[in-house]
């Protein structure tokens, strides 16, 4: 069994509880505007030009025991703070059978696990790795029409595997990129808010402010960056971002 990956970041801090082992798996069914890993679209290996004129290979195929060797180096830091594995991307759930040994190992290791996800997979990818995941970082992106002008898909199949998951006792913190005069319409905004009350066991919704890291490595892939002309938002956005939705009726947002 192997699966493509980009990176393993080891000693991370924002993809889960704890301290924690990311496993970034490459390909996505998306391509959303903002992305800040393009490096993570296709299912191949990529040249990533270096700014001094080197170039390297980004992406490989790995088996699960490469894989499971890095994460249980750090199995001591997960035991003291409450960590463990967490699956990113791309979209793991876009190398489905990967994913689900890589959870069934870890599980079989006695490790909290994550799977951070766009939501837009067969029904049947989410019910198969469902008994091996701990926690679910659902991205909830955009609105309507909007998400596929920013991402180029539709939202439906992402809200009913959310519906699905939910519904099966899954935990699942909402994720929501949040990028200026893009995503952040009022429409948007009133759409998590119902999304909290529809779901009110959601362990949290997390804004997540958008940063322009996506746009350097675009360039670096020989790709034209989608949004060269957006600045990160400064935290009084940020603050007024979560203003709205307290306003709204939200509880349980948080900056992600």
């Amino acid at each position: 069994m192997q699966g493509m990956i980009f990176v393993i970041q080891r000693a991370s801090l924002h993809d889960g509880p704890g301290i924690r082992t990311t496993v970034f798996l490459k390909g996505c069914p998306l391509r959303c505007q903002w992305c800040h890993n393009p490096e993570s679209w296709s299912f191949e290996p990529e040249v990533f030009y270096n700014h001094d004129g080197t170039t390297k290979l980004v992406g490989k195929l790995v088996s699960v025991e490469e894989v499971m060797a890095e994460v249980l180096a750090d199995r001591a830091y997960y035991a003291s703070s409450g960590g463990g594995a967490t699956l990113s991307g791309g979209e793991p759930l876009a190398q489905s059978a990967f994913t689900l040994a890589l959870l069934k190992e870890c599980k079989a290791q006695g490790l909290h696990t994550c799977v951070e996800t766009c939501g837009h997979a067969a029904p049947e990818r989410f019910q198969a790795v469902l008994p091996y995941v701990d926690l679910f970082l659902y991205d909830y992106k955009a609105t309507g029409p909007d998400h596929r002008r920013y991402t180029g898909v539709s939202q439906e199949l992402i809200l009913a595997n959310l519906d699905a998951l939910y519904k099966a006792g899954a935990k699942i913190i909402l994720r929501c990129p949040l990028v200026p005069g893009i995503n952040d319409s009022s429409e948007h905004l009133r759409a998590i808010a119902r999304l909290e009350r529809e779901y009110p066991e959601l362990l949290a919704i997390e804004i997540m402010a958008y940063h322009n890291l996506g746009n350097d490595k675009a360039k670096r892939l020989r790709r034209k960056p989608a949004l060269p002309g957006i600045a990160n938002p400064p935290q009084s956005t940020v603050q007024a971002w979560l203003d709205v939705l307290a306003e709204l009726g939200c509880r349980k947002v948080r900056i992600g």
